[in-house]
């Protein structure tokens, strides 16, 4: 049964253990180390992650490396690109605002 990635991704641990992971692989403890939570809270969010394909698990010796799977993401990327143009139309705004304020510093 697939699991709901916008589900998945709505838990701030899951999404800083993503985070984590687009810097390479990591193991159990090192990904535990980032929280103030038991490893094995972690490892419940880890195994949800698993779920969703967005990390894949491998096993070294006793140890557990944890690789990011991007692939689900793409469909968080296409949900949210008819929205783009929101943030980008204030970006621009403040881009604006800031080199307005520069030019009255001057």
């Amino acid at each position: 049964m697939p699991t709901d990635v916008f589900g998945v991704l709505a838990n701030p641990v899951r999404r800083k253990l993503l985070e984590s992971l687009r810097e390479g692989p990591r193991s159990t403890g090192e990904l535990a180390g980032l929280f103030e939570l038991g490893r094995p809270a972690v490892s419940e969010h880890l195994a949800v992650l698993r779920a969703a394909g967005l990390v894949r698990e491998e096993p070294r010796g006793r140890h557990r490396f944890y690789h990011l799977q991007p692939a689900p993401l793409a469909e968080v990327g296409e949900w949210l690109h008819p929205f783009e143009h929101y943030w980008k139309q204030r970006l621009d705004a403040l881009s604006d605002l800031l080199d307005e304020e520069q030019g009255n510093e001057r």
